[in-house]
């Protein structure tokens, strides 16, 4: 029955994800809808790890980095298309998560916290001082600027390579030199925001239902297991340090695919976007939608997306009141996120989410 009603909630979702575009009246919108689209996809893994499995991961966004530095390399510098170099970016970012979760996982808690952010911290060091040749010129690439000219998302280009043929035929017939278009089958580029948009979703809405199924399987009952007590799920028989891999891993992998999106998306991958901020921010967006609540996951992704937009505006008026007061801004977002933390795990542990239904359900369906 549950599963029923979580396919009549996906059929919805599909339903409004399809019609929203129709009512938006800027595009700036848009792209904030992209966004949270991708931080959907990747607090969906999230969830899996520290809401099903109980594990507290605070790098997840080295993962979500690698997967749009490796995408971004091998298509700007290597001419790689962009679907293959997802792939390889997925089978790269799956290879370190399983390296690192392998002793990582054996820690609990605060060490495994600890842990993870260290990993997190040099994977963005690494992003700081990489530096690489830059494709048609000498300048580097890398570094803090980032990787730039990174092309857009397409699928299933072919290129027949008959250009130069017709070039030469058409040359010999009226000895006028023509530039004739190359021969494209299935030409599918995402060059807008609008045709990105359906694209995020798709997958964001695919990893819901994978993660959904997960879930209600016998990986995600071991899983919520091993969160209630590791000893007594390794005296049923449950291989601890298996599931807690396979959740660490799969999660990595979620991020990438979302980091490959958004290298194409943006056309750059800057060390600024994937650091411990963007990590604390990913950890915020769970426990605002609900620790272990694939539903929730969308609802904190979508509200922590949007409230740096709001937190602009409150800057931007007591900046303009009191223009001397800018410092008080500084890194303002950070705190804004940490009070959050520390309100919903004070007051509402489950999340925001469960406990806004909960409270509802308790004062109305008593």
């Amino acid at each position: 029955m549950s599963v029923k009603r979580d396919y009549i909630y996906i059929a919805i979702l599909i339903a409004v994800v399809s019609l929203f575009p129709f009512f938006l009246t800027n595009d700036y919108y848009l792209h904030v809808l992209i966004l949270i689209g991708l931080h959907t996809i990747i607090v969906l893994g999230l969830n899996i790890l520290m809401g099903y499995a109980g594990q507290i991961s605070l790098g997840h966004a080295a993962f979500y980095g690698l997967g749009a530095y490796t995408s971004g390399i091998l298509t700007a510098h290597y001419n790689f298309h962009p679907v293959f170099a997802a792939l390889i970016a997925l089978v790269f970012v799956g290879s370190v998560a399983f390296v690192v979760g392998i002793p990582s996982l054996k820690l609990r808690g605060h060490y495994l916290a600890m842990a993870t952010l260290g990993f997190g911290i040099i994977v963005s060091i690494i992003f700081n001082e990489m530096k690489l040749p830059a494709k048609g010129t000498d300048l580097p690439m890398g570094g803090p600027e980032g990787i730039t000219n990174i092309p857009k998302l397409y699928f299933l280009k072919f290129n027949f390579g008959l250009d130069h043929i017709l070039h030469l035929k058409l040359g010999e017939l009226t000895g006028i030199s023509q530039v004739v278009p190359n021969l494209y089958a299935f030409n599918i580029v995402f060059d807008t925001d609008l045709k990105y948009y359906y694209v995020v979703w798709i997958f964001a809405v695919l990893i819901l239902i994978v993660s959904n199924n997960i879930i209600h399987s016998r990986v995600g009952r071991a899983l919520r297991a091993l969160h209630t007590s590791e000893t007594a799920a390794s005296t049923l028989g449950i291989d601890i340090q298996k599931y807690k891999l396979s959740a660490f891993v799969l999660s990595a992998l979620y991020a990438s695919i979302a980091g490959s999106l958004y290298a194409h998306f943006i056309a750059s991958a800057g060390p600024s976007s994937f650091g411990f901020h963007k990590s604390i921010m990913l950890v915020v967006m769970v426990v605002v939608g609900g620790m272990a609540s694939i539903w929730g996951s969308i609802f904190g992704a979508a509200v922590i997306t949007i409230l740096p937009e709001f937190i602009d505006v409150l800057k931007n008026f007591v900046i303009k009141l009191q223009p001397e007061l800018f410092y008080l801004f500084e890194d303002f977002d950070i705190i804004v996120y940490g009070l959050i933390l520390m309100i919903i795990l004070i007051f509402m542990p489950e999340g925001l989410t469960k406990g806004i239904v909960d409270r509802v359900k308790g004062r109305f369906f008593k």
